[in-house]
């Protein structure tokens, strides 16, 4: 059991999942901060000053944060759009990807041959010669004659 652990432990998707994890946690740290001391402020400017963590509804002892639901849900709205532009940024900047460079690669000198024997092939059209008799032979055994 502890061999089949350490395999898979040590496997190559497990490390990039964990520096993809980091990696997100810190882009989540910069989004929040952006979010939090940037955007907000202006939110409450536009919105005359409305701070939506202190939005409640208050039932007898118990508030009802609506408030923070609401700041939640911006707050995921505000990463997504960062995402999305962070990504279309970083598509302008190197906009070829691996399919483009698949599709623009050239062939090697084996493949451009092959091509143009295949061309070659296709224009002319083949003439078969008639034989009179073929041999078949199979594992040391001699068959029938075939025309």
């Amino acid at each position: 059991m502890w061999s089949d652990f350490k395999e898979f432990a040590m496997k190559g998707n497990v490390f990039e999942l964990a520096v993809a994890v980091v990696i997100g946690t810190a882009f989540g740290k910069i989004v929040s901060s952006l979010v939090e001391n940037i955007i907000m402020p202006v939110a409450g400017i536009l919105g005359s000053g409305v701070d939506f963590t202190e939005m409640k509804y208050t039932v007898r002892d118990a508030d009802i944060l609506y408030g923070e639901f609401i700041q939640s849900i911006f707050d995921f709205l505000v990463i997504a759009l960062s995402i999305f532009f962070f990504i279309r940024l970083m598509k302008k900047l190197h906009p070829e990807n691996e399919e483009a460079e698949k599709k623009e690669k050239k062939p090697d000198k084996k493949e451009e041959l092959l091509t143009e024997i295949r061309d070659l092939l296709k224009d002319k059209p083949v003439v078969m010669s008639k034989k009179k008799k073929v041999s078949i032979h199979i594992k040391g055994k001699r068959d029938e004659n075939h025309e």
